[in-house]
């Protein structure tokens, strides 16, 4: 049995590509796929922002030609696949000539002809839906966004709003007055203002028809988040939780291949995250009033991996706080299920080793500080000689991940991700409930 291998971005989908998969197919008898992961585009120095990797392997498995679909995650990966494989040829389209030459040392490279006239960038800049977004709130988050927002395709920064009349205007964005006017003004909003003022916001961008990505943790109180969630549904509107390791590309990988059993069943997941700004009391993030505190800045990012693993049906949970001035400045969260139990360390006066550890029942995952930025991971194994290490690039400050699947989402009229589903996002705001009313808070 002759094996070809091919691979390729497959966005948008169109007949050049068909055509070209038809052509790679005729060569052999078993044809496999590599579909680009969503990832920086480098030669147009944009993300891709059309179809993600799930939409587009299944646009491929939807063509009937491949016999097999892999997912191209790291460079010389084309290597690899070739000799796990027993590839006895690799196809590309005729544009790559001599790229690949190097690859005939493993097996046969054969350059096929492409359809003229059409492409994916044609397609692009062709139907290409322009969505203008605007800011509310310019404070330390906000401030990334620009530059973040400018390397995803089909963004446009109109400006932002700000309480704070003396913050630096930046060069080529407008200030509102209002965010009423800003809302007036945009396709969709971002807000990154104090927790305690997003479920106003929100609710007023959703009103007037406007799609939102709102900083995490999105709200405290499960009842709003069930009732933003349903009023984005009714109205046919995107709202997105904006947290950035749940858009980061190297943590959604680790997430589907534990999910694919590489570790074994879930038995325990430990997550940390603590930063020490307690020389400077008088931040918002130290304002009882504002809900300040470690369960409220940081708790949704350990929370990620333990609702997306585990589940959002717990069992249990009680928090171990210490209190200063009325804010936690550490909480230790135990999340008992019916076979797992989970544990996260959150600190804003205590300093912890922010590491991700995944146990299960054939090894173990290790992520290590700052997992929440995720850019390598390991397994673990009782073999050692079994351990592999995985390398990923974390491009900027990580926004534009979830600027690109905010607009995916709008232009796709996907109104639910898969990287934080909704109901993900509301088991976040009914912990944060539960801490807030002071459940099984114990103080240390």
């Amino acid at each position: 049995m002759t094996k070809v291998i091919t691979y390729g971005t497959y966005d948008l989908l169109h007949q050049g590509h068909i055509n070209l998969l038809r052509r790679a197919k005729a060569l052999g008898d078993y044809l496999i796929v590599g579909v680009t992961n969503d990832t920086f585009d480098r030669d147009r120095g944009k993300l891709n922002v059309r179809n993600n990797v799930l939409e587009r392997v299944e646009a491929v498995r939807a063509t009937g030609l491949a016999d097999q679909i892999v997912i191209e995650d790291y460079v010389g990966q084309k290597i690899d696949d070739i000799q796990r494989y027993g590839v006895d040829i690799f196809a590309i389209g005729s544009d790559w000539q001599g790229k690949f030459d190097y690859l005939n040392e493993f097996c046969k490279v054969v350059y096929l002809p492409r359809t003229e006239g059409i492409s994916s960038t044609m397609l692009r800049e062709s139907s290409q839906q322009e969505v203008r977004l605007g800011i509310i709130g310019y404070g330390r988050v906000g401030q990334r966004f620009p530059a973040e927002a400018n390397v995803v395709s089909g963004v446009s920064l109109t400006g932002f709003y700000d309480i704070n009349p003396d913050i630096t205007l930046p060069e080529g964005l407008r200030r509102y007055e209002s965010a009423e006017e800003l809302i007036a003004d945009v396709d969709a909003v971002y807000i990154s203002t104090p927790h305690l003022t997003h479920y106003l916001y929100i609710r007023q961008a959703l009103q007037a028809g406007r799609h939102v990505l709102c900083e995490t943790p999105m709200v405290l109180q499960k009842d709003q988040a069930l009732e933003l969630y349903r009023m984005a549904e009714e109205k046919g509107l995107v709202l997105m939780e904006a947290n950035k390791t749940a858009h980061c590309p190297a943590f959604n990988h680790l997430m589907v291949m534990i999910k694919s059993g590489l570790i074994g069943e879930v038995v325990d997941i430990e997550a940390s995250l603590s930063k020490l700004w307690d020389d400077n009391l008088s931040l918002r993030e130290f304002d009882p009033l504002q809900a300040g505190g470690s369960m409220y800045e940081l708790g949704s990012y350990p929370l990620l991996p333990i609702l997306k693993l585990a589940g959002i049906n717990y069992q249990g949970i009680r928090f171990f706080s210490r209190m200063q001035n009325g804010v936690d400045m550490y909480t230790k969260g135990v999340i008992r299920y019916d076979r797992t139990v989970c544990s996260f360390k959150v600190g804003l006066g205590v300093k912890t080793e922010g590491n991700l550890v995944i146990s299960g029942t054939k090894g173990y995952a290790y992520v290590p500080a700052p997992w929440w930025k995720t850019d390598y991971f390991e397994f673990r194994y009782e073999n050692q000689n079994d351990n592999k290490k995985f390398f990923y690039k974390w491009d900027g400050a990580g926004l534009r991940y979830e600027i690109q699947e905010f607009t995916s989402c709008i232009v796709n009229h996907r109104f639910s991700s898969a990287r934080l589903r909704r109901r993900e996002s509301i088991c976040m705001a009914e912990i944060m409930q539960r801490f807030l009313d002071r459940n099984d808070v114990v103080e240390i």
